[in-house]
């Protein structure tokens, strides 16, 4: 920030209490928004649904309670449940029929890294898009359409079928929304997975695109992008094809690229495709995940000069559905946490968390499992539908985005490698801050645990704030909520504010604990750790 008074400043005083090392940070939080403030989506956290499992998520012949539930909890908290866009790699291996009711796929055999392969081959029918009625009312969902088997009469078919599906009345009934139609996933890629020629060029895309989706807007009443339904553009894994090319090269002057409204890229860290050996320790890496998002900040600022939003349209931790040790567990919701919300701040409307079923990464497992992520090993008994680590990660972010719609977010400079802090403000007034330690505490780690403890300051956001005004701020009562982890690579057993959510049903077990803070004596905040605190 532009103001040292935004800033959180780490001294080098070094305090031994109880045999315990404990780093003293001085916090200052401005107490309204500051000139580079960013809108706070209550959709900001969303997911991603591999396209050849989405029965399995959102049930066939009555709702998938578990997925619904696991959903619900976060609507409770913004408002708004997560949007849901399905589609991803199986996407392009989808054709409709009018002979298959929901879906017939092929899978290949599972093996030690990929425990839960995805389809080869999707057939889906009518039914299958009317499924989308099972999700938590209020949902906005993006479909998928296939791009990569340069099929149009495919494509028209599928859209003619997703948009029949929301004109149903059992779709409207149910209060679950179509907001966007994306043609093609990780186009990029194409060249790479046999899909193209492995000379094929973005000026070839460009134009591809358009020649499919010109029939799609047509055959599924795409007229604008003001909507009610509209195009997702670019879906690109990579730096490989981007906005800023497509833009050049005049998409969003062709009559479908005028119905593009959001563009959307992909991200991981990583990739576990072939195996490998990734150290939890240098996943939770503050500089990383900042590297890791800022590569994008050319897009976005193209993106957002051409009056379009920006996503994440596809993300996590790890490509190829994760790694073990890292993907699937407790330090990855801080991870997630951190990458979200730094995310927030660079302007990204939305980021959405890819799931299937038996992914290492997923927030939830929607289904019983017979076999293990990690290893493809058969489990006896089998596992029930649960939500891992990375779940509780969205209870901390949605209560920070809180259910009002005006929050604005800004992150608060930290002197520290592992520490992160970020300030939610609502009508123009501080409401809440979170703090996220991403020093991996690990089940080998040995000594005393370490800690930081934040000394808090309010400080002046805007030019209408006063002294009177931070002085005052002293006055108000204040709350702590924690994301509590006994190890970074722990697969289960955290808390959010004191309660479980690795229940049968997904829903909250044991009493709340909130905390009260008295400002001006600050937090202590372990290593491995999240907390939240309302003003």
């Amino acid at each position: 920030m532009a103001s040292s008074h935004f800033r959180l400043l780490a001294t080098a005083l070094i305090l031994y209490a109880s045999r315990c090392t404990v780093l003293a940070l001085n916090a200052s939080l401005p107490i309204s928004p500051p000139g580079n403030s960013q809108a706070l989506s209550p959709t900001l956290l969303s997911f991603s649904i591999e396209q050849d499992r989405w029965p399995d998520w959102a049930g066939v012949w009555s709702r998938n309670e578990f997925t619904h539930d696991a959903l619900l909890n976060y609507a409770a908290l913004t408002g708004h449940p997560p949007n849901i866009r399905v589609g991803a790699d199986s996407e392009d291996h989808t054709f409709w029929s009018p002979t298959v009711t929901v879906e017939d796929s092929s899978f290949p055999p599972p093996n030690s890294i990929t425990p839960y392969p995805e389809a080869t081959s999707i057939t889906v029918g009518n039914a299958y898009y009317s499924l989308s009625r099972f999700l938590p009312r209020g949902t906005h969902m993006t479909w998928g359409v296939n791009l990569g088997a340069d099929n149009v009469t495919n494509a028209v078919n599928m859209a003619k079928a997703i948009v029949g599906a929301f004109r149903s009345g059992i779709v409207k009934a149910s209060g679950v929304v179509l907001d966007r139609i994306e043609i093609g996933n990780e186009a990029d890629l194409y060249k790479n997975n046999g899909l193209r020629p492995s000379n094929w060029t973005v000026q070839e895309y460009v134009a591809d695109w358009i020649s499919v989706a010109g029939p799609v807007g047509e055959a599924a009443g795409v007229s604008g992008r003001d909507g009610p339904v509209t195009l997702q553009g670019a879906a690109f894994a990579g730096q490989g094809f981007t906005p800023r090319q497509i833009f050049d090269l005049g998409i969003l002057e062709s009559a479908p690229g005028k119905a593009i409204s959001v563009i959307s890229q992909h991200r991981y860290s990583a990739a576990f495709c072939n195996g490998g050996d990734f150290p939890l320790i240098s996943f939770m890496n503050k500089a990383a995940v900042r590297s890791n998002l800022t590569v994008f900040n050319a897009d976005i600022a193209a993106t957002h000069a051409k009056g379009l939003l920006y996503i994440l349209g596809e993300t996590n931790s790890i490509a190829c559905h994760g790694a073990p040790g890292v993907s699937n567990t407790a330090g990855a919701a801080l991870w997630a946490i951190d990458y979200t919300l730094q995310a927030a701040t660079l302007g990204i409307k939305e980021t959405y968390f890819h799931e299937g079923v038996g992914f290492k990464y997923n927030f939830i497992q929607p289904v019983t499992l017979n076999r293990s992520t990690v290893d493809g090993s058969p489990l006896n008994p089998p596992s029930p539908p649960h939500v891992q680590p990375s779940y509780y990660a969205g209870l901390l972010i949605n209560t920070l985005i809180g259910r009002t719609g005006t929050a604005q977010i800004v992150e608060l400079s930290i002197d520290d490698s592992n520490v992160s802090g970020y300030a939610a403000f609502e009508h123009g007034r501080l409401i809440r801050a979170a703090f996220i330690n991403l020093h991996a505490w690990l089940a080998s780690s040995t000594g005393t645990r370490p800690s930081v403890h934040i000394d808090l300051d309010f400080a002046r956001g805007g030019a209408a704030d006063t002294q009177g005004d931070v002085s005052a701020f002293w006055g108000r009562r204040a709350t702590a909520r924690r994301v509590v982890i006994a190890h970074a690579d722990d697969l289960a057993n955290l808390t959010w504010a004191g309660q479980s959510y690795e229940t049968p049903d997904a829903r909250a077990s044991g009493p709340s604990v909130v905390e009260h803070v008295t400002l001006d004596e600050g937090i202590d905040l372990r290593a491995t750790e999240a907390i939240l605190l309302s003003f």
